[in-house]
């Protein structure tokens, strides 16, 4: 059996906070792999074809290479979008920032706030009152799944406290 949550003694307690960001499966490292194999690959290809004097194929495998590493590198920019959600006792804030560092946050009352799992756009709509959010549109359907889930749990938790009382120790 869980523990409740222990208020804290300067706010509310906190019933569930999660950081979401998105997946990036390949790391710096390995992107210099693919940079380094990418180069290669064009280099057995290209110089051949420049000692037969057909000279722009290198332009253009230099130009192919480059455009890799423009959108690897954009995708790493875009990898520093994150959701910050925290549970408490009187709201759901849910604080976002962008990849360009711009910050948002919206604040939901807590008492009214339903979970909704949209199983045709596989979203994870929040609402509370005449306020809604979708979270973590970045994720895929199976995390955003999982989000759903434990938010639903954390807020059934909190609108169902277990008090401890002396006679359950007996």
């Amino acid at each position: 059996m869980t523990e409740p949550p222990v208020p804290a003694i300067d706010g509310p307690a906190i019933h569930y906070t999660a950081t979401l960001r998105p997946y990036r499966s390949l790391s710096p490292r390995g992107f210099r792999w693919v940079i380094a194999a990418a180069i290669a690959g064009n280099l057995v290809i290209g110089l051949p074809l420049l000692v037969l004097g057909a000279w722009p194929v290198l332009g253009f495998m230099g130009l192919d290479v480059w455009l890799l590493w423009f959108l690897f590198q954009r995708n790493y920019v875009d990898a520093r979008r994150r959701e910050t959600l925290v549970l408490d006792d009187h709201d759901l804030v849910i604080r976002r920032v962008s990849p360009e560092g711009e910050e948002e946050q919206i604040r939901l009352e807590a008492y009214w706030l339903k979970v909704h799992w949209d199983e045709a756009d596989e979203r994870l709509i929040v609402s509370s009152r005449r306020s809604r959010a979708v979270i973590g549109r970045f994720l895929p359907p199976v995390e955003r799944r999982r989000v759903a889930d434990q938010l639903k749990a954390a807020l059934a938790a909190m609108r169902a406290p277990r008090y401890r009382h002396s006679w359950d120790d007996a």
